[in-house]
């Protein structure tokens, strides 16, 4: 089995940000990121990792990064560790495979989430309300329905606790008016082209979030993109309207952590090996299906 890696030590470089799975350094002009195999729930994160899961996460954010060019530029400079400046190349076997090069845009104060179906908070606040996000939905709608049309829901971003869903015109007043457009447009986009190249594969993108930033005054697309920690994945051919899906993300995770006497506060649970293992293998199946 391959090694846990939950932490890492660049001492050379400046850590700038320490996420909740990935860890940013920076160098010279550039930043680099690392997927740890770090795992949180509930806005916490596990004391156990899950082994190879920074890896599996990044080949998928390459392989959508690279199919979204003509979409949005993105921030990859360079992927492989030669290709790194040579104070790196001794690092080989932490950041091999878990890690990216890239330029160092300013991030959009927001997190663009596009929802192609009604589950998660969205089911939650439709069941009361008949609305997403305070967008109107058409009644008779059940969990798990597809909707006509994406909606965009955007958020904050919080350094500490949960994000907070707001609405397009307070994003306007956070970004700008063209910003906000340019950023629900890049979204919807990005989203209808990857649930169109899933569904050829057989897996439903339920909903997503994606991060922008500024580089040289354009908008480019950074951090992750379409993973099973940033997004819901189902199969269509076990899909059913009218309750919740069987998900490739951390959902086994999560139902475990549910059946627990824990208040989802610091420190979490320990995960059991077959817990860890069971998520690994699906980890691994979504990253064959849609890399190929």
């Amino acid at each position: 089995m391959s090694e846990v890696i939950t932490a890492t030590n660049i001492h050379e470089l400046k850590l700038v940000r320490k996420g909740k799975v990935r860890d940013v350094y920076e160098i010279d002009e550039y930043l680099l990121i690392i997927a740890t195999d770090r795992v949180s729930a509930f806005d916490v994160v596990l004391p156990n990792g899950i082994a190879g899961k920074g890896k599996i996460l990044t080949q998928i954010s390459l392989y959508w990064f690279d199919q979204m060019k003509e979409i949005i530029p993105n921030h990859i400079v360079a992927t492989a560790v030669r290709d790194y400046p040579a104070l790196l190349h001794k690092y080989d076997n932490v950041l091999s495979g878990r890690s990216m090069l890239v330029k160092k845009a300013r991030p959009m104060p927001v997190e663009c989430i596009v929802r192609g179906y009604l589950s998660g908070s969205g089911w939650k606040e439709y069941k009361t309300r008949g609305s997403v996000c305070g967008i109107e939905l058409p009644s008779g709608l059940v969990e798990s329905s597809r909707l006509k049309e994406p909606i965009f829901t955007p958020s904050t971003k919080a350094d500490e606790g949960h994000d907070v869903n707001i609405g397009f015109d307070e994003m306007r007043s956070l970004v700008g008016d063209d910003m906000a457009l340019q950023l629900r447009d890049a979204s919807l986009g990005i989203y209808k082209r990857a649930r169109e190249m899933a569904e050829k594969k057989g897996i439903i993108i339920a909903d997503t979030k994606f991060e922008f930033g500024l580089y040289d005054n354009k908008l480019i697309l950074i951090d992750e993109v379409l993973t099973p920690d940033s997004s819901r994945f189902w199969s269509k051919k076990t899909y059913q309207p009218g309750r919740a899906q069987d998900s490739y993300d951390k959902q086994i995770i999560r139902d475990y952590l549910l059946t627990l006497d824990w208040d989802q506060t610091y420190p979490g649970p320990i995960l059991p090996d077959a817990i860890v293992k069971k998520s690994l293998e699906r980890y691994k199946e979504i990253c064959n299906i849609i890399t190929g």
